[in-house]
């Protein structure tokens, strides 16, 4: 019983990460299709922002379509970061250097929020080669997650350790939770069950996306009013260095 349920896990997972391969296929040629007509409406806007005598009504609306491009233009490098067409830039990173400076900018929300961030970052930790800011990005984009999963304030923990060929970082809350069909579908570009206007429902698409193109892998671990947990593990090399080793 207890190898055909292991045997069932493992066909979905090949399933769903047929699903994202796919989806990210579709989201690579969206982007590619978007770029070209985003980039001209965003040239023309600020060209006609410095038309002489412009009427300030008409001022108002032409800064009004540079925003929403520009917003359009995040949307779609999030895109192509979850389809992998944004290499990462390689170099030797220390990740409790990168926790620290992420941490820097969010702690005062935390605070905020009545969310206190607990650290628990081994000591002697080994470098490893990736691209800094999109681990940065990775980082924030869970921690922003676990905040609105705390609304009424918790505790975010956030760990480092070594093991092998391998570091991880995790990132745990003690919010709401997420159901089994959520967690089943918490990686799947645009799905969110937040409301409209907060969020895009890419934050975790592109941290699975930044991951991935790492070489590394992503678990979450979450029960409904009990909290989330996700575990990501990197490979002390880049996939380039793993392929020439």
């Amino acid at each position: 019983m207890r190898a055909e349920d292991q045997k069932s896990q493992l066909h979905q997972q090949l399933i769903h990460a047929d699903r994202l391969a796919t989806i990210g296929q579709l989201a690579a040629g969206v982007a590619h299709e978007l770029n070209e007509p985003l980039g001209s409406i965003l040239g023309f806007a600020q060209l006609a922002k410095k038309c002489p005598e412009l009427p300030s009504p008409a001022e108002q609306d032409i800064e009004k379509i540079v925003t929403a491009s520009l917003y359009a233009r995040e949307v779609i490098k999030k895109l192509m970061v979850f389809a992998r067409q944004m290499p990462p830039r390689s170099t030797r990173v220390d990740l409790i250097q990168v926790v620290e400076d992420a941490l820097y900018f969010l702690e005062a929300q935390c605070a905020k929020k009545d969310i206190e961030v607990v650290r628990e970052l081994a000591p002697g930790m080994p470098e490893i080669t990736a691209d800094p800011a999109q681990l940065k990005q990775v980082l924030v984009n869970l921690v922003v997650n676990a905040t609105q999963a705390m609304p009424h304030g918790g505790t975010l923990t956030v760990s480092t350790r070594s093991s092998g060929s391998s570091v991880f970082l995790d990132v745990k809350d003690t919010g709401i939770g997420m159901s089994k069909e959520t967690l089943e579908k918490v990686f799947l570009p645009f799905f969110t069950t937040k409301d409209v206007n907060e969020g895009t429902g890419l934050g975790l698409a592109v941290v699975h996306g930044i991951v991935t193109s790492h070489g590394g892998s992503i678990d979450v671990e979450s029960q409904v009013g009990q909290g989330t947990r996700f575990e990501i593990r990197l490979p002390l090399c880049g996939p380039e260095e793993a392929q020439t080793a």
